[in-house]
């Protein structure tokens, strides 16, 4: 478990605490990958603290999404996926082999990422990719 460290429910500071030290350890820019507490309104995700954890989605006073959990490392698995999904983009655009599907590059890199966070979450995103996968497989031209 990432956040074996909290001996009770982390609250925000706490949670933002550990994005970064996770933040550091993927190299991901520098930064708050999330708001906390409330939205900016931009399409960031937000997070909430109460009796659950809400991971959460919002553009222009409409909300695009709702995740809610009472697992820490689900919500910090959510934020990670975002994170390493843009990085592994980014990858792959800098290093784009003609003809091939982008998702190769791009699925292979965020495992890479995501394992140097958690084997666990980088098992998760594999056995997502495997589904997309499974109805969208791999084209290359």
């Amino acid at each position: 478990m990432v956040f074996g460290l909290f001996k009770s429910r982390p609250g925000l500071p706490e949670i933002r605490a550990r994005v970064r030290v996770l933040v550091d350890q993927v190299g991901a820019p520098p930064g708050d990958p999330v708001s906390y507490g409330g939205s900016r309104q931009d399409g960031t995700p937000h997070i909430e603290a109460g009796s659950r954890y809400h991971f959460v989605v919002c553009e222009r006073g409409n909300e695009f999404e709702r995740r809610t959990t009472d697992d820490l490392d689900d919500l910090l698995y959510w934020i990670f996926d975002g994170v390493t999904f843009s990085m592994a983009s980014n990858f792959e655009v800098k290093h784009r082999r003609t003809g091939e599907d982008t998702r190769r590059q791009l699925f292979a890199k965020q495992i890479e990422y995501l394992e140097r966070l958690s084997p666990e979450w980088a098992a998760r995103q594999e056995a997502e990719h495997a589904e997309i996968l499974s109805r969208h497989p791999f084209v290359d031209k």
